[in-house]
C-alpha cells in the first residue's frame, strides 16, 4: 500500500476553503481525509464537534500543547488551533492523503516538518468580495471582520511560498482547478 500525501490547504478566512474542500471530498477519486483540527474557538451554527474540529477548553489545548502532540498550532483571534500528529501519520500510513485546512503560520510549521507536503494556496477574486464572504457569514462583529481582512492582506504575502496559488472565483472552477493538482501530485490516487 502506497502512503499518502499530506495537503496543506490555506488561505484567507473566508475565501471558501471549507467549502472546496467539502466539494472535493464529494470526488472519490481523490483519496481524500480530512484532518480535524482542535481548536478553542466556538462552535458556529452548522458545525459538528468532532466533524468540523475538535472544539475543546483553552486548558485542554495548552495540555496538549505541553505533550507536544501537535504537527502545527497558531493562536488566531484570541483562539488556538491546531493539527493533532498522531492523528495524520495514522491516516497517512493507511494511504490516504491528508488534507489540512490551516492557515499561513501552521502551514509554516509543518513544512519544517514535512518539507514534501504539497502547498495549496485559495486566494479570493478580489479583497472587496473577502469581505462580502465574510460579512455574509453573519457569524462575527464589525471589529473581528476587520481583523480577519488585515490578516489576510499579511497572509496572502506569503501565497508564493505554496505550490499552488488558485483563485476561488467561481467554485465550480476551483474545484476542478484543486482535483486536477491533487491527481497530478499525489500517487495514492
Amino acid at each position: 500500500m502506497k502512503k499518502g500525501r499530506l495537503i496543506i490547504f490555506s488561505g484567507p478566512s473566508g475565501v471558501g476553503k471549507s467549502t472546496l474542500r467539502k466539494e472535493l471530498f464529494e470526488r472519490g477519486n481523490l483519496n481524500l481525509r480530512y484532518s480535524i483540527s482542535m481548536t478553542t474557538r466556538p462552535i458556529r451554527v452548522g458545525e459538528e464537534n468532532h466533524v468540523d474540529y475538535h472544539f475543546v477548553s483553552e486548558e485542554e489545548f495548552l495540555q496538549a500543547l505541553k505533550e507536544d502532540r501537535f504537527l502545527e498550532h497558531a493562536q488566531f483571534i484570541n483562539n488556538y488551533y491546531g493539527t493533532l500528529e498522531k492523528d495524520v501519520d495514522d491516516l497517512l500510513n493507511k494511504g490516504y492523503n491528508v488534507m489540512l485546512e490551516i492557515e499561513v503560520k501552521g502551514a509554516k510549521q509543518v513544512l519544517e516538518k514535512r518539507p514534501d507536503a504539497l502547498g495549496i494556496f485559495i486566494v479570493p477574486p478580489s479583497f472587496s468580495e473577502l469581505r462580502n464572504r465574510i460579512v455574509n457569514r453573519k457569524s462575527e462583529s464589525e471589529d473581528v471582520i476587520n481583523k480577519r481582512l488585515n490578516m489576510a492582506h499579511e497572509e496572502m504575502k506569503f501565497k508564493d511560498t505554496y505550490d499552488y496559488v488558485v483563485i476561488n472565483d467561481k467554485l465550480e472552477n476551483a474545484v476542478e482547478e484543486v482535483s486536477k493538482i491533487i491527481l497530478k501530485e499525489c500517487p495514492s490516487c
